[in-house]
C-alpha cells in the first residue's frame, strides 16, 4: 500500500510520515500491524471528540439510510442542515445568526471575502503577517507568509499585512478597507494569543472606518480553547466568523456565519453570489449537528482548561522554552528547529503522534481530542519528557 500511496496519490511534502492506518477509535489510531498510536494531534484539530465518536457515527448511519445528496446547496429544505444552522445560532451573539455551509475552511474563507466585498463595496483587505487561512487562491492571497505563496503569483490584488498584536499599525485600516481578516489565535505562526485588548482595538478601528472584521475560528473553534469559540475569551464579536476543522468530528465541512441582512446580499444582484454543490450535505450536516450537541450538552469544553493545566504541569523540561496557546491548542517552543523535528520523529517511533506548525519551525503542536483522558495525557507527556531527556544528553 505504501508503494501505491507514493505512486498514485498526490503528495504535499517530500517526506510524509507514512503511517498505514487500519482503524481509529477514541484517542488512538491503529496501524495495519495492530499497533496503537496515541494521538496528540487529532487530525490537526479536526477530531475534537476523538476518532469515531459514537453519537456522531450513529447520526451519520441514521442519515445514510434516509438520503445522501439530493440537490445543490440552498434549493431544498433538508432537516440536518436547517437544524444545525438554527442550533449554532442559539450559541452565538448578534449579528452572527445566519450560516452558509460549505465543504472546507478555505472555501468558507473565500465566501467570507466575497461577502465582505459585497457588503462594503470595497476591494481592499488587510490580514496579518504569518497568517494562515487556507490554500485556495483567495485564502492564499491573505496568507502572511511569502515563502509559501510567491511561486503562485499573481494572486488577488489589494491585500496588505499588519503585525498581529501591534496596535500602532491599526491606522492602516482605512475607509478603503473592505475587511480585516485575523485568526482569533494565530495558528501556523505558533499559537499566538491576542494580548492587551488587541482584538477589541481592531474591532473599534473597523467600526470607525466602516470595515468588516472577519475572524478565522477554523482551528480554535468548537471548544478547543475552553470556549465554544475563541473570540468569547477576548470580548470581540466579528461581523463574519469562519469555521471548519472540528465542526463535524473529522468529516469535510466549513461555514461562514454573518447577519441575515448581510448574507441576503449573496441571493441577488447577482443571483448565485456564492454557490456550492455539496455544501450542506445532509450526512455531513448530521455529523456537525451531533458534534455540536455533544460539545454543548456535556462538560467537554470546560474540561479542556483543566486538561490544559495538566499538560502544562506535566511538560516541564529545560528544553521547553515556552508553551503557547490556550486550552488544547498548545505549542511547545524550543530553541532550535532541530529539537522540534527530532521530538516529532522520535515520538512517532514510540507510537505517539505529534506534528509541526506551518511557519514556526521551533514549535511542536499538541492538539489532542478534547475527550482525551488524564491517563492518556500523562502517558503521552511522559514519553515527550523521556525523549527530551535523551535529546538533552546529545545537546549537552
Amino acid at each position: 500500500m505504501k508503494e501505491d500511496f507514493f505512486k498514485y496519490q498526490a503528495q504535499t511534502t517530500p517526506h510524509p510520515l507514512g503511517l498505514e492506518v487500519s482503524h481509529a477509535k477514541g484517542s488512538y489510531i491503529f496501524d495495519t500491524t495492530g499497533k496503537a498510536h496515541l494521538d496528540f494531534v487529532a487530525g490537526v484539530s479536526a477530531c475534537g471528540l476523538g476518532h469515531c465518536p459514537p453519537r456522531v457515527v450513529k447520526a451519520v448511519e441514521e442519515q445514510l439510510k434516509k438520503y445522501l445528496h439530493v440537490m445543490v446547496y440552498g434549493e431544498y429544505i433538508q432537516q440536518p442542515a436547517v437544524e444545525y444552522s438554527k442550533l449554532l445560532a442559539s450559541f452565538l451573539p448578534a449579528p452572527l445568526e445566519t450560516t452558509y455551509l460549505v465543504n472546507s475552511g478555505t472555501e468558507a474563507m473565500e465566501g467570507a471575502l466575497k461577502l465582505a466585498r459585497r457588503v462594503t463595496g470595497r476591494s481592499e483587505f488587510i490580514a496579518a503577517h504569518n497568517a494562515y487561512h487556507g490554500n485556495t487562491t483567495g485564502s492564499l492571497s491573505i496568507m502572511g507568509f511569502e515563502e509559501r505563496k510567491s511561486v503562485f503569483r499573481p494572486l488577488m490584488p489589494g491585500v496588505s499585512f499588519i503585525a498581529f498584536n501591534n496596535v500602532a499599525e491599526l491606522d492602516r485600516i482605512t475607509t478603503k478597507t473592505a475587511a480585516v481578516i485575523l485568526e482569533t489565535i494565530q495558528g501556523g505562526a505558533g499559537f499566538i494569543l491576542p494580548t492587551n485588548g488587541y482584538l477589541q482595538k481592531v474591532r473599534e478601528r473597523c467600526d470607525m472606518v466602516g470595515a468588516l472584521l472577519i475572524l478565522d475560528e477554523i482551528q480554535p473553534g468548537f471548544g478547543r480553547t475552553g470556549k465554544l469559540f475563541a473570540f468569547e475569551h477576548f470580548d470581540c464579536i466579528p461581523d463574519i466568523m469562519v469555521i471548519g476543522k472540528g465542526m463535524a468530528s473529522g468529516l469535510p465541512v466549513g461555514a461562514f456565519v454573518a447577519s441575515q441582512k448581510h448574507m441576503q446580499l449573496l441571493r441577488d444582484n447577482p443571483k448565485l453570489g456564492h454557490i456550492t454543490t455539496f455544501g450542506g450535505n445532509p450526512v455531513i450536516a448530521a455529523a456537525a449537528l451531533a458534534t455540536l450537541k455533544e460539545l454543548t450538552e456535556n462538560h467537554i469544553i470546560e474540561d479542556t482548561l483543566k486538561k490544559e493545566s495538566l499538560f502544562r504541569a506535566s511538560l516541564v523540561h529545560p528544553l521547553i522554552k515556552e508553551i503557547r496557546g490556550k486550552g488544547l491548542m498548545l505549542a511547545l517552543i524550543f530553541d532550535t528547529p532541530e529539537i522540534a523535528n527530532t521530538l516529532v520523529l522520535e515520538a512517532a517511533k514510540q507510537q505517539l503522534i505529534l506534528f509541526w506548525l506551518l511557519f514556526e519551525p521551533r514549535a511542536v503542536r499538541i492538539s489532542p481530542p478534547l475527550t482525551i483522558s488524564e491517563e492518556e495525557i500523562k502517558l503521552g507527556c511522559k514519553k515527550i519528557v523521556q525523549i527530551l531527556n535523551n535529546i538533552n544528553k546529545t545537546v549537552n
